[in-house]
């Protein structure tokens, strides 16, 4: 099918596109949604309508239809060859068809094509799906409705051909065409206590008095800036369950969609242990792309390569002693600290906090695979597996090649992955962590990097859970097959979800059944039962057995290039059984109920989407800031005096003659500058990528010309500097925390103390003992005194701290501890020392 290139906003035309509404319903922890696409063709000739947009990696979608005139259309799921060769003859003879598809290289793009799209026309398609909701660690369950698609970075030549690079226009979000209004309706029978939103939301309503059913809507106005998130809080806690749903009459028995499926929750009691002392090698993946230089969010100005640098001291402060470890950067090309992995001592982690203080986001595209490679490549240390934390904002093109290359090293390390900001790929971070038995986190809005890694790691530092096995109690005649992956690995705190298939006679009267999960710790057995009812429930939507299709597909569809023949076969075959969509099938509607076939040619039209980045002069304030430039004024006036003109910066940066030649390249001279564009240009020496008009300067750009640059009309402002620059002062009191948990007494940390070191040694009633450990009881005690909505980002540097000093001072710490807070003034209990 043909790729169209519509840069629709820039040629003022109409954009087809005219509002998204989205029904969406909650019961317990499994969510079902019905988004209807509404378009209006105002132009005066046919069109085909290209909307490419993201969907979360775990959705089932199971239903297409477009509503036209009155008249239903009901989509088919078919073979992807079979149902494009359908299409484009539809559109071929002047029909309306429509088309919905997942992007050949990425399970969360999707796109949807409306063609023959008659003048006037009104058309409303509507797609569904059903979806689990992931559980975070504060208990709460997270919804998310994916607004933001960034640009992905193009992997490979065959990733050529993803709808991501079909050239869809950009438009600042208060020209964006189309609208968004969201209604969620919550039910569980454990009670909602609250719902929390990135987004207004209208006031929560109860529907029922007990408070088991509730409904929120989005606000009206919302802005396509961010991915619209739900977090629902349920008033107990989790508990395991068992449901089981009835199977599709008009199928066999014994398939999938015929017999009843059943959907096992868990929520394994696993004790908290001592953390690990054993050892592991500990690799750090860290993206240093240029999109890295971006805010983490519209709610967190903070840039995302300055978290990250935060995360990797905390991270470098909390190893244990005698691991081994070792940071990579990646982008267009990749770094590392070492050659090979080194012993985590005072040595090398100052070295390596060293060098994470400068640290840029200056390594171009996003190529995690060759860096993957390498990792892959080194040899294992024996006694040491391998821990890989990986952090991206995902936008990568084709990511089933990185989803293989995880997979088949999947025995030798796990993989702890991390999505930064809005539209990080849910395919790419789910995937690379669930294929590997590790854990996937997104951070968004208001969210700290720095949070979520130091609780993967402390995932990693724990006993890990073994010898996981299920065991099912059915009547005679009653078995389960099961339908998920064996899972290898479960961490405390996290649920676990199981879909089995009943096969053989259901029993003619009520009875229940009973599964048992079994796991190893520590050379402990534990088990965790739950009884069920063996009462099937009819469901119209089959959410149980769309989800365990889905599960199904997941496993073994990794795309046109990565799966094999048999494996495209069972997922064609489970994928039109299930009416669940996957890479290798799509949806397909005709209408062939029109007065006359639609006449002349077709006018492409791509739906444009939101640029969250649109504003010139703050992606340049923000690289000069970083680069240790002047900054800029952020006005529009201001960039107009300066000559700051985009199409000219692009030209001269591409090395283009002319607009002519720009559009092309397929470059806009409307579309806005990249952060990489800017971060390029910078990073080979140019103090402005833009002509220095109006002030009798030259228009070539200037190199190496700070002083000329001030001396023109350029304006410095103090309004666009970033905030998170600043080192907090918890992160100088860890910085100056010693490899094995200690701190020195000196200057440094008496500043930090807030007091001299004349009257820290004097008020020491150990005065004869080692000065460090009255320094690290100080440090701890200031932590809790001063630090403690930060807990749980120093909670494992302290406990290292805390260990440290039952080995050296023992039964003299509740001494120190006292005499401790009596000259900071604080009230902290021994008990945080283990007392």
């Amino acid at each position: 099918m043909e790729q169209h290139c519509g840069l629709i906003t820039g040629n003022k035309q109409p954009v087809p596109l005219k509002s998204i509404s989205v029904t969406l319903s909650i019961n317990d922890f499994v969510a079902s949604v019905s988004a209807t696409l509404n378009y209006e063709n105002e132009e005066k000739v046919p069109l085909e309508a290209i909307f490419v947009f993201p969907m979360d990696e775990d959705s089932a979608v199971y239903s297409f239809e477009a509503l036209v005139d009155g008249k239903k259309i009901v989509a088919e799921l078919q073979e992807k060859m079979q149902a494009h060769s359908i299409y484009e003859d539809a559109l071929s003879q002047g029909y309306e068809a429509y088309l919905l598809e997942e992007d050949d290289y990425s399970r969360d793009v999707f796109s949807c094509n409306v063609g023959n799209l008659q003048p006037g026309a009104k058309v409303a398609v509507t797609l569904r799906y059903v979806q689990e909701l992931p559980l975070e660690t504060d208990g709460a369950l997270r919804y998310v409705l994916p607004a933001i698609l960034n640009p992905r970075y193009q992997l490979s030549e065959q990733s050529v051909k993803s709808c991501l690079n079909i050239k869809t226009p950009m438009v600042p979000l208060e020209d964006l065409p189309y609208t968004l209004s969201m209604v969620a309706t919550i039910t569980s029978q454990h009670g909602i206590e609250r719902v929390q939103s990135n987004c207004s939301l209208s006031p929560m309503q109860y529907l029922a008095d007990d408070k088991t059913s509730a409904q929120v809507s989005l606000a009206e106005g919302h802005k396509f800036d961010r991915d619209v998130e739900l977090l629902i809080y349920y008033n107990e806690v989790h508990s395991p369950s068992v449901a089981v749903e009835m199977g599709m009459q008009d199928m066999k028995p014994d398939s999938l969609m015929g017999a009843p499926s059943a959907m096992v929750s868990f929520y394994p009691d696993i004790p908290e242990m001592e953390l690990s002392k054993a050892c592991g090698e500990f690799v750090f993946l860290m993206d240093r792309s240029g999109s890295m230089g971006f805010p983490m969010s519209n709610q967190n100005s903070q840039p995302r390569i300055e978290a990250a640098k935060e995360t990797l001291l905390l991270l470098l402060k909390s190893l244990p002693m005698g691991c081994y470890f070792n940071i990579y950067g990646f982008g267009s090309s990749y770094e590392k600290f070492f050659p090979e992995s080194v012993k985590y001592t005072q040595e090398t982690m100052e070295e390596a906090v060293q060098r994470v203080k400068h640290l840029k986001a200056d390594l171009g595209g996003t190529e995690i695979l060759t860096s993957l490679c390498a990792i892959y490549k080194a040899p294992s240390i024996p006694g040491h597996p391998l821990q890989l934390f990986v952090f991206t904002d995902g936008e990568v093109d084709d990511t089933f090649s990185v989803i293989k290359k995880v997979q088949l090293n999947s025995k030798k390390h796990r993989c702890f992955s991390f999505g930064i900001g809005e539209g990080a790929s849910t395919s790419l971070i789910k995937s690379i962590a669930q294929v590997s038995g590790g854990t996937a986190q997104f951070i968004t809005g208001k969210d700290r990097m720095q949070t979520k890694a130091l609780g993967s790691l402390k995932f990693a530092l724990n006993s890990s859970v073994n010898d996981i096995s299920l065991k099912w109690d059915l009547p005679a005649g009653l078995s389960a097959i099961m339908l998920s992956p064996k899972q290898t690995i479960i961490f405390r705190g996290q649920r676990l979800i199981i879909y089995a298939q009943l096969t053989g006679t259901m029993p003619k009267v009520e009875s229940s059944g009973e599964v048992c999960l079994k796991y190893t710790l520590q050379g402990k057995g534990l088990k965790n039962r739950v009884t069920f009812s063996l009462q099937p429930k009819a469901n119209t939507s089959f959410t149980i057995h769309r989800l365990a299709a889905k599960s199904l597909i997941q496993t073994k569809d990794l795309g046109s290039h990565e799966t094999s023949k048999g494996e495209e076969k069972d997922v064609v075959n489970i994928s039109i059984q299930s009416g669940v969509l996957s890479s290798f099938t799509a949806f397909i509607a005709i209408n062939k109920e029109l007065n006359q076939p639609v006449q002349g040619p077709l006018a492409p039209r791509v739906i444009p989407t939101p640029d969250l980045y649109d504003s010139l002069p703050t992606v340049e304030c923000a690289v000069r800031s970083r680069f240790g430039l002047p900054d800029l004024s952020t006005s529009k006036a201001s960039h107009r005096r300066l000559g700051l003109n985009a199409p000219a910066f692009c030209r001269r940066f591409l090395g283009l003659k002319d607009s002519a030649e720009m559009r092309s390249k397929s470059c806009s001279p409307t579309r806005k500058i990249t952060f990489q564009m800017y971060s390029d240009c910078f990073r080979q020496g140019y103090t402005s990528c833009a002509p220095l008009a109006r002030s009798g300067g030259s228009s070539r750009m200037m190199k190496n010309s700070y002083s000329s640059t001030k001396k023109t009309t350029i304006q410095i402002s103090s309004d666009c500097v970033p905030e998170g620059f600043e080192e907090s002062v918890v992160l100088q009191l860890i910085s100056l925390q010693k490899a094995n948990g200690s701190w020195e007494l000196g200057e440094n940390l008496t500043k930090i103390l807030g007091t001299n070191l004349e009257d820290i040694k004097a008020a020491n009633p150990a005065k004869d003992g080692d000065p460090s450990v009255w320094a690290t009881v100080l440090a701890v005690l200031w932590l809790h005194g001063n630090g403690k909505d930060l807990e749980c980002e120093w909670e494992l540097l302290e406990r290292k701290a805390v260990a440290w000093l039952h080995e050296h001072a023992g039964s003299s710490i509740p001494m120190l501890v006292q005499a401790g807070n009596n000259l900071l003034k604080l009230p902290v209990t021994p008990a945080v020392f283990g007392f």
